[in-house]
């Protein structure tokens, strides 16, 4: 997940301080829904984390579904170190002892300290946890975020990746954006290349449109997509669903989206009301009963919002209150 790019045409999404403050916010209330509590809760959607509570990646590896996002770990507009690196290393602590087993970073979140910060804090890396990464955009500074497809630079990414995590293979690699000025196929072929090597375990892609997975999937198995996806914001519908259709998980970022601005009579807020839960717990538990394929890995950069909305985890919407909230799609 990043901040500037969201869609593989390259146009911008929202403003970083948007996409920074809403995160702040809200991440850890997803997240908090993760330990075994969550996973037994029961739910109204029709796919829902009581019967669904685990996913297999790439067939092999299990994860739950909840997992957490370490962008926010490092320092402000996801540059340099963050200003209080023992608070970070305590709440990558704290997300592994609440039950998450899935930790999506990229190199360019820092560049590389969001990387260096999940070793220090988890290696020796507890059995069962699952670190996926991210490689293909370079930050020349703050709030700059450029495509690097070339081969040469995925191949020296993925070996600085491998060394910042103390790793000897990446469970989950992903192309964080294509390039381009690259064609797909000579920076997957250099993924492979990796993969083949015993570099990779698992390949993903990021923002990405169903054509695109299928051209991936001619160079190389590809096991997971992150797209920006929420409530409102539903443009990689036709991604999710080809997830769905092939046993691909599905990692949504900004999963929020800009449910602050809704009006107060919708039905996000009318549940959020019934239930005495926030609007973001309440998008939060929509999101999880969306689909099974669907791995959310929202972030935060505080351990109190994650202790504070571990109270998400039982919350239950009824069908009419799943289907209302359902309709608000853009």
């Amino acid at each position: 997940m990043h901040a500037k790019c969201s869609d593989s045409n390259g146009k911008k999404g929202i403003t970083r301080r948007t996409f920074l403050d809403t995160t702040l916010l809200t991440g850890a209330a997803l997240l908090a829904r993760g330990p075994g509590v969550i996973f037994g809760a029961e739910s109204s959607g029709s796919s829902n984390v009581a019967t669904n509570p685990t996913w297999k990646l790439g067939g092999d590896l299990t994860v739950n579904r909840l997992g957490f996002g370490a962008m926010r770990v490092t320092g402000e507009g996801i540059w340099g170190w963050p200003p209080d690196r023992g608070n970070a290393l305590k709440v990558l602590k704290r997300a592994v002892e609440l039950g998450v087993n899935l930790i999506d970073t990229a190199d360019a979140y820092g560049p590389e300290t969001s990387e260096l910060l999940i070793a220090e804090a988890l290696y020796p890396y507890p059995n069962g946890v699952v670190i996926a990464t991210k490689g293909g955009l370079t930050r020349p500074g703050p709030g700059e975020w450029v495509p690097d497809g070339r081969p040469e630079h995925l191949k020296q990414a993925v070996d600085g990746s491998l060394k910042r995590l103390r790793l000897e293979r990446i469970d989950l690699y992903q192309l964080h954006s294509i390039d381009p000025k690259v064609p797909m196929e000579e920076s997957l072929g250099a993924i492979k290349e990796m993969k083949d090597a015993g570099k990779i375990r698992h390949v993903g892609l990021s923002n990405v449109e169903p054509d695109e997975i299928e051209r991936a999937l001619k160079i190389v198995p590809i096991v997971s997509v992150q797209n920006r996806y929420n409530i409102e914001d539903r443009k990689s519908e036709n991604a999710l669903v080809y997830c769905e259709k092939n046993n691909l998980g599905f990692l949504p970022w900004f999963p929020i989206g800009g449910t602050r601005g809704l009006k107060p009579e919708n039905a996000l807020n009318a549940a959020a009301k019934a239930h005495g839960v926030s609007v973001f717990q309440v998008a939060l538990a929509w999101l999880l009963e969306r689909s099974p394929v669907m791995l959310p890995i929202p972030g935060t950069s505080s351990v109190a919002h994650l202790e504070e909305n571990i109270a998400a985890a039982k919350l239950k919407l009824a069908p009419e209150e799943w289907k209302a909230i359902n309709a608000l799609a853009s």
